[in-house]
């Protein structure tokens, strides 16, 4: 069997993913006192969920939401749909209800990097978010009300304003852990 060299590409690494490796991992390290390297917490992924109200009724609302928010993670998002029929809200089983995109790796930390710097600065009388937020494994979950605040969407061809959950997944064994992690990031935390 012959050994083919394998050319890696020559993508450039993204500017929060190369802060993680030379800046917040050595703070991590001598501040939490880890024993070992692989202790210090990571973002694993982030996920965005967006919810139609009105796609019983609409389903080009759906479709709208769809691409709305491929245009802000560049990533094709999935459509997630009813698994019981309710008659009393007209919802049927198999019925498109929402979009969610799971971020990793490069794309994550650009979108990451694009959250922090763009969009949490363009959202009105936004100080910082909760420590109530973190779900007690080191995950944090916040909601923005409405898809504007990111600059890849056009204001002219808004036809609804929708509001995200946006979930950032860490390894962190605590709370306290994930907080500082994301605070290296320049996530603001109101104290």
């Amino acid at each position: 069997m012959s050994k083919k060299k394998i050319e890696t590409s020559n993508q450039v690494q993204p500017r929060f993913r190369k802060r993680y490796d030379e800046v917040i991992k050595s703070k991590m390290l001598t501040e939490m006192s880890y024993k070992n390297v692989m202790q210090i917490p990571r973002l694993q992924k982030i996920v965005l969920n967006t919810c139609i109200k009105d796609a019983a009724f609409n389903q080009s609302s759906l479709e709208v939401a769809f691409n709305e928010l491929y245009l802000i993670t560049g990533q094709k998002p999935v459509v997630t749909k009813a698994t019981k029929s309710i008659a009393g809200f007209k919802i049927r089983a198999g019925m498109g209800l929402a979009c969610k995109v799971t971020l990793r790796g490069n794309g994550m930390y650009e979108f990451f990097d694009r959250l922090v710097n763009i969009a949490l600065p363009r959202v009105r009388d936004f100080k910082g978010f909760s420590k109530k937020q973190f779900d007690g494994q080191g995950n944090l979950s916040i909601g923005l009300k409405e898809q504007l605040v990111f600059p890849e969407i056009n204001y002219d061809k808004v036809d609804k304003i929708r509001g995200m959950n946006i979930t950032f997944v860490t390894n962190a064994k605590s709370d306290a852990e994930a907080r500082l992690l994301l605070e290296l990031f320049d996530i603001p935390f109101i104290q």
